[in-house]
């Protein structure tokens, strides 16, 4: 009779932790190791990962098409720079702030919403996000926005003890924020609020039939997902000093679509591969040809969709689900030749 085999962690799991882990010490020590252009490029990325992980939530999870994210990211903008510009408030204390302002409008924007889907619901977005610029040009608005000469925000110094310059304390600071966010994320996609959206998107008519309040659910998940485009935005106008109409065109909506499509549908971890490809693809395009860089862009873009349909995370499952596989025959067939000698 054979003895029982100890309880053991699974191998994916202790791979997991370990590249957590690695992942940790990475982020940590990059902002020591590159110049501080790169630091502020890395600091912008991590604040698109952050909007991205809000419109993949509604997109994604929800299945809520939004092609006028950019506007949510220019209200959290704007409601950081008007603070510490207007008011002299802590850079600190506007970002959640701006997270709760643009959470109340994604809310509001969203019950009317409810009675769009698809593509009208798109189209719907997408007229948010073309007139928000002229909205924050509106001239009654002006003496809170600045009017198309926008509004100049002050970069925030490091605590002295800290030892850092202003870019690497940045940076550590939109680290930390979204890391929480995520957590935040892993926690409510993975509960009941969460299985409830995915509902809604798979099959919204049993949903309803099971008891999911799909109006709610619908109105805030909108209203999250503008939350964190809302603190994305927020952390983007101090990093980058600088709020303007013209920097929230409909072409940075469209940006965050491309990245959350690219990093990979209904993926946390997908945000963080989008975000990096909107920060850099388009640097490395303008490297590669200075006469046409947005026909290279668009040639990466082909190129990333026809190797990786689903995205980079899709593509890590895939890799990583046939390593596993490849891992338990071998592990069988291992035992089996024991068993048989």
């Amino acid at each position: 009779m054979a003895e029982p085999h100890a309880p053991t962690r699974k191998p994916s799991t202790r791979v997991r932790l370990v590249g957590l882990l690695l992942l940790a010490v990475v982020a940590c020590a990059l902002p020591f190791l590159v110049s501080n252009y790169r630091v502020f490029q890395f600091t912008l990325a991590l604040v698109y990962a952050i909007a991205l992980l809000g419109l993949n939530m509604l997109t994604g999870y929800n299945g809520q098409i939004s092609l006028g994210h950019g506007a949510f990211y220019a209200i959290g903008a704007y409601v950081a720079a008007i603070l510490m510009d207007r008011f002299g408030v802590p850079y600190w204390l506007t970002v959640p702030v701006a997270g709760a302002v643009c959470l109340l409008a994604g809310f509001l924007f969203g019950l009317p919403a409810l009675r769009l889907e698809g593509l009208y619901l798109a189209l719907a977005t997408f007229a948010l996000g073309v007139a928000m610029p002229q909205i924050l040009k509106y001239k009654h608005f002006e003496h809170w926005t600045g009017g198309a000469q926008g509004i100049v925000i002050v970069k925030p110094e490091a605590p002295e003890w800290t030892g850092l310059t202003q870019d690497q304390w940045l940076y550590f600071v939109v680290l930390g924020v979204l890391v929480v966010m995520f957590v935040l994320a892993w926690n409510l996609l993975r509960g009941r609020i969460g299985r409830a959206m995915v509902a809604i998107r798979d099959q919204p008519i049993a949903a309803q039939a099971m008891g999911v309040d799909t109006a709610m659910v619908k109105s805030l998940t909108f209203g999250v997902s503008a939350m964190y485009t809302g603190v994305a935005g927020a952390l983007g106008a101090i990093v980058v000093q600088f709020v303007a109409p013209d920097s929230f065109t409909i072409f940075l909506s469209i940006t965050l679509v491309v990245g959350v499509v690219i990093g990979g549908l209904a993926s946390i971890q997908g945000a963080i591969y989008g975000a990096l490809f909107i920060q850099f693809i388009p640097n490395v395009a303008d490297q590669i040809s200075k006469a046409a860089p947005w026909a290279i862009y668009g040639v990466f873009l082909i190129v990333f969709m026809y190797v990786m349909p689903t995205g980079v995370a899709g593509l890590i499952r895939i890799l990583a689900g046939r390593l596993r596989q490849r891992r338990e025959r071998a592990e069988s067939s291992s035992l089996t030749q024991k068993e048989t000698s």
